[in-house]
């Protein structure tokens, strides 16, 4: 018998791009929806879920996002010289949303089954390509992630999700990576459109 977790309700914020778990997402918040998108989280110390957007865009009418997403939790805010407030947040659970509703400023709320994390699974030998990979690309790329103990890279999962940030991957791809939930298959799924970044 499956046994389903309850429904979680959160605000949603359809965006162009997609959130990984522990990915950094650093956003200007201009709507006033989402100003008090960013008033609710932090008032409850809660979450917004982040959905890759399938149609529309990410300011005006409601978007239609992927039922599949991330899970953000801002961790710092600022005010940004023209005024708007950024925000920098970080990727936790990933969920699907069941059922959504627009309330009537805009705002798309969901109702969603978060997912539990993925078990830690040591990366298999013949994916250390992908760790050495993952190095020169955080060297160039992603300077936040320089001091990842060792120990990070050694997790299937971790490497996964960090790869799949940092190649160029189109946003369905990276969708596709986000939705999957065997990290080894994940890593031999990136190490399978490789080839395609190789200059020849």
């Amino acid at each position: 018998m499956v046994v389903h977790s309850p429904l979680v309700e959160m605000p949603l914020f359809p965006l162009g791009s997609v959130l990984f778990p522990a990915g950094r997402l650093s956003l200007r918040i201009f709507e006033p929806r989402y100003l008090d998108l960013v008033r609710e989280c932090t008032r409850q110390g809660s979450g917004f879920g982040v959905c890759l957007i399938l149609q529309g865009r990410e300011a005006g009418a409601p978007a239609v996002p992927t039922a599949v997403g991330t899970v953000a939790r801002i961790t710092d805010f600022h005010r940004d010289d023209d005024g708007l407030l950024g925000i920098v947040a970080e990727g936790g659970s990933r969920f699907r949303v069941e059922r959504s509703r627009v309330r009537s400023d805009g705002l798309l709320r969901g109702y969603a089954e978060v997912w539990p994390a993925e078990p830690e699974l040591p990366v298999p030998v013949e994916f250390s390509l992908l760790q050495s990979i993952l190095e020169r690309l955080i060297e160039t790329m992603a300077p936040h992630w320089r001091h990842a103990p060792r120990s990070a890279y050694d997790d299937a999962s971790w490497l996964g999700f960090r790869l799949a940030e940092l190649l160029p991957l189109d946003a369905a791809e990276q969708q596709h990576m986000l939705e999957l939930t065997d990290p080894v298959q994940r890593l031999a799924e990136l190490r399978d459109i490789l080839p395609r970044f190789q200059k020849p």
